[in-house]
This record gives C-alpha cells, sequence and structure tokens, in this order.
C-alpha cells in the first residue's frame, strides 16, 4: 500500500506501468508466502518447545512469548528468541522502507499548488502511516521487551494493539473515503438516533400519564 501510493503521487504517469495486475500479483503472492513461512517456522519450533509450567496461557491466543514463558528447554527458547530477532529485524528494514517511501511521498504533496490537492493527499496516506506504526511499534515492543517490565495486564493490552486494532481500524480508515458509504452510515446514524430520540420520548410521556391516569382512576 506504501509502494501504491509512492507511485500514485510521485510517478503518476507511470502507475499503469509499474502497478500493473501482474506487478500486484506478484507482490500480494509474496506477502501471502512471507507471511505463511513466518507462521510455519514459529508453529514448528514452538510445537517441538517441551512445557513444564502447564499450558494455560495468559492470553487471548497463543502468542509466543506468553508460550515461552511455559518452556523448560534452554535451547528451544534460544532458538525461537534468535528467530524474534531475524524476524524483528525484517519488519524494522520494512518500516524504514515506508517511512523513506513517505518521506518522498510527502516531498512531492508539499510541491503540489492547491491546498485541496495537498489535503487530499495527506488525508490518504496519513492513515496508513498511523495504522503501520501503530502495529510495528508494539508488535516490536511485545516482542523484544524485557522480562524486568513484564505483567500480565501489559502483555494483554500490547497484544490487543498490535493484534486487533489495526485488523479493525483498516476496513474504517480505507472505506470511509467513499463517499457512498459515508452518505449510507449518515443515514444510519440519523435513522439509529432518531428511533432513540422517539423512544426516549415515548417513553418520558408514557410515565406522564400514568400519575394522572392513577389520579383520575382515584
Amino acid at each position: 500500500m506504501c509502494y501504491d501510493r509512492y507511485v500514485a503521487i510521485c510517478k503518476p504517469l507511470h502507475y499503469g506501468t509499474l502497478l500493473g495486475s501482474r506487478a500486484c500479483a506478484h507482490m500480494a503472492a509474496t506477502a501471502w508466502a512471507t507471511g505463511f513461512l513466518y507462521s510455519l517456522l514459529h508453529t514448528v519450533n514452538t510445537f517441538s518447545l517441551p512445557l513444564c509450567q502447564g499450558n494455560a496461557l495468559g492470553q487471548f491466543f497463543c502468542e509466543i512469548p506468553a508460550i515461552l514463558k511455559l518452556s523448560c528447554s534452554h535451547s528451544g527458547y534460544c532458538r525461537e528468541n534468535g528467530l524474534i530477532v531475524v524476524i524483528a529485524c525484517l519488519v524494522f528494514g520494512c518500516f524504514i522502507f515506508i517511512v523513506f517511501s513517505y518521506v518522498q511521498i510527502f516531498r512531492a504533496v508539499l510541491r503540489i499548488p492547491s491546498q485541496q490537492g495537498r489535503h487530499k493527499a495527506f488525508s490518504t496516506c496519513l492513515p496508513h502511516l498511523a495504522v503501520v506504526s501503530l502495529f510495528v511499534s508494539t508488535a516490536i515492543f511485545a516482542y523484544l521487551k524485557p522480562p524486568s517490565i513484564s505483567s500480565p495486564s501489559l502483555d494483554l493490552v500490547v497484544a490487543v494493539l498490535y493484534s486487533v486494532v489495526p485488523p479493525a481500524l483498516n476496513p474504517l480508515i480505507y472505506s470511509l473515503r467513499n463517499q457512498e458509504l459515508k452518505d449510507a452510515m449518515r443515514k444510519m446514524m440519523t435513522g439509529c438516533f432518531s428511533g432513540v430520540k422517539t423512544c426516549v420520548f415515548s417513553t418520558a410521556e408514557h410515565s406522564l400519564c400514568n400519575p394522572l391516569v392513577a389520579q383520575t382512576a382515584f
């Protein structure tokens, strides 16, 4: 997505050539293959770890640092930690590439003469950069933080920040740029607000009428 924005803003005349269907398929296949290989390496390694502190995790999913706390194999622990460090370096390298691309993007955006064009470009790029920064920073902190500052509540919060929040924000951020979706959500919110207001007023009117009816009957 960063490369897509870089080509769209910095090299718009070459967009069709640099980001054709073949290039998109290659990038998607590379991302899927990398994710599959990453998961496979961690799965094979963690399944071979002997657990001597039970099998109950203080997490809502099988997070690797939580599994390592239950392991009693020093060699397996070191092997998994070495793999985590290598993956973290690769992720940090990708993040540096993203930041460098956005520096080039922002330099190109600042040369746009119209304020509306600059605002549109920034509104397109900044949400993606914010989500990526949140994911990378919290994931690296979760996997490389020192054990001395580890606690169940902190681990849970950090795990939610990198595993739940970015996937939940992505559809919301990228779909809200669609004007038709904005209109539909505005219409839905207006309908919900009108329904709640009608319900509140009808309940209040009913509560006022009940004493009057009772007094008249008496």
